[in-house]
């Protein structure tokens, strides 16, 4: 169990280790180490990471798309969910999108994945829509979301 008060921070290169850990612990099809430096060096992307007790226990980023935010991940390690963690990382992507000017915040889920769509349904995402086959490991179809700020 944790002691430490998350901290929310900026991803930076020397994350990347843990990052990858992280990203391994909850996709099928984790992103490459050079996925997510493209994105550290992507002049429209803000990733950030949840530190707890030195640790990452998870990740989130977006893409500024002119006014438009499209959250590309939301990952929390499996031995730190269930504490908030993915709502305060997601709370804190929605008021970066707002800080940059951004009037929509859109997503892709497996239409599998309950709790995801529950936190984001709680927050104010609404459906809109499938895309038919979206995710390359199983063909699962993803689930479109939007919040409007």
């Amino acid at each position: 169990m944790s002691s430490g008060k998350p901290l929310i921070r900026l991803m930076e290169l020397r994350d990347l280790d843990e990052v990858l850990e992280v990203e391994k612990s909850c996709f099928k099809s984790p992103w490459t180490r050079c996925m997510f430096e493209d994105e550290l060096y992507n002049s429209n992307a803000y990733y950030y990471v949840i530190e707890v007790d030195g640790e990452i226990a998870g990740y989130a980023g977006f893409w500024k798309i002119i006014d438009e935010a499209h959250i590309t991940n939301i990952a929390v390690h499996c031995d730190h969910r269930r504490r908030g963690y993915g709502r305060m990382l997601v709370n804190t992507l929605l008021e970066k999108a707002k800080e940059l000017g951004i009037i929509a915040v859109t997503l892709e889920v497996r239409v599998s994945n309950s709790a995801a769509i529950s936190l984001y349904e709680s927050l104010g995402f609404v459906s809109s829509g499938v895309r038919r086959g979206y995710y390359s490991d199983n063909n699962e179809d993803a689930l479109i979301m939007w919040l409007k700020l």
